[in-house]
């Protein structure tokens, strides 16, 4: 199992990405990962581990990079270079927590899309009541997007559900305003007709409202309404979380509730942590390529090359192509 990991992107790079990486290099079997970036600045962080190695290099993509001009110009940043690693088969995935688009342009310029795939989808699991979590996807790979594309994710995200997250037969839903047949734009009426034919386990409609109450395990939505309600989530999570805190530590009596409840809270906590979950992955692309949380500890790092391993474990981007082909086919029997 061959990981690159770009370990220049990321606000705590190269510091968690390294630590990340080195604790997988300890716990998974038969896994080699190449970080790349400045050797300098990677290797104080490193252990003795012999399956890590790092590539050098010192041009990085920052954050305020035009993401297309930079991956067209800065042939030796750390992002580039680990495209280039899955490109010449050097590596099976690779991870980066920099530039999104940055990622998104690379993968989809060196390492290429899946055939029968129009877009790729950037696809982030979220915590959900009962602990199972539901992936989402598009949340921003794409703001715009066809009937077709629609289907596509509802595809690709049911096989990774299946494939990685074992799930048997996972739920599939479409994002709308109602949960009743015929209710949405035109975008959604006619990606609820494709999806209904697909060979995927589709339930219809769902809320948003309902998400985190685990109603599918597949939702699928256009980049701009997914991008909102993924930002809405995460923004409503830190506020409740912040609210609670200053409840807590208002005066004496409070302080003291929180010190018995220390425990629960903390659970509560970690069921809505991101870095359980690994990363978002850019599903449609040629290989695994997996987007970490920008602000990822080492923790989440270690999660998302889990993650990116059980994707190649479980062939999911192979398999995402024969459905397509499959699809395809039959498509034109008809």
């Amino acid at each position: 199992m061959r990981i690159a990991i770009d370990a220049m992107g990321g606000d705590h790079a190269p510091k968690e990405i390294v630590l990340g990486a080195v604790e997988a290099a300890k716990n998974i079997p038969n896994i080699e990962i190449t970080l790349i970036g400045d050797k300098d600045k990677i290797v104080p962080y490193l252990s003795d581990q012999s399956n890590i190695k790092v590539l050098h290099t010192t041009e990085v993509i920052t954050g305020n990079d035009e993401p297309v001009k930079a991956v067209r110009r800065k042939k030796d940043a750390s992002l580039v270079l680990m495209a280039n690693e899955v490109k010449e088969q050097r590596a099976d995935a690779c991870i980066s927590a920099g530039n999104t688009g940055a990622l998104m342009s690379a993968g989809l310029f060196i390492i290429g899309r899946i055939k029968g795939i129009d877009r790729p989808a950037l696809s982030p699991t979220l915590p959900t009541q009962d602990g199972k979590g539901f992936l989402l996807l598009d949340v921003g790979a794409n703001v715009d997007a066809k009937p077709q594309h629609l289907l596509q994710y509802g595809i690709m995200g049911s096989i990774y559900t299946e494939k990685v997250r074992g799930v048997a037969s996972p739920k599939v839903g479409l994002l709308n305003v109602g949960t009743e047949d015929g209710k949405g734009n035109d975008l959604t009426k006619k990606a609820f007709n494709l999806l209904q034919q697909a060979p995927i386990n589709f339930i219809g409609n769902v809320e948003a409202r309902d998400l985190l109450d685990g109603v599918a395990d597949v939702v699928v939505t256009d980049g701009f309404s997914g991008n909102i309600a993924l930002k809405t989530i995460e923004g409503t999570a830190l506020t409740m979380f912040s609210m609670m805190k200053d409840a807590f530590m208002s005066n004496l009596k409070t302080k003291l509730a929180a010190s018995l409840v220390k425990t629960e809270l903390r659970g509560l906590k970690n069921q809505l942590d991101y870095s359980e979950y690994g990363g978002a992955g850019l599903f449609g692309l040629a290989a695994p390529v997996i987007k970490a949380h920008g602000s990822s500890n080492s923790r989440a790092i270690y999660s998302a090359i889990k993650q990116a391993c059980h994707m190649v474990e479980n062939q999911v981007t192979s398999t995402i192509q024969e459905t397509m082909t499959a699809i395809e086919l039959e498509t034109e029997e008809e």
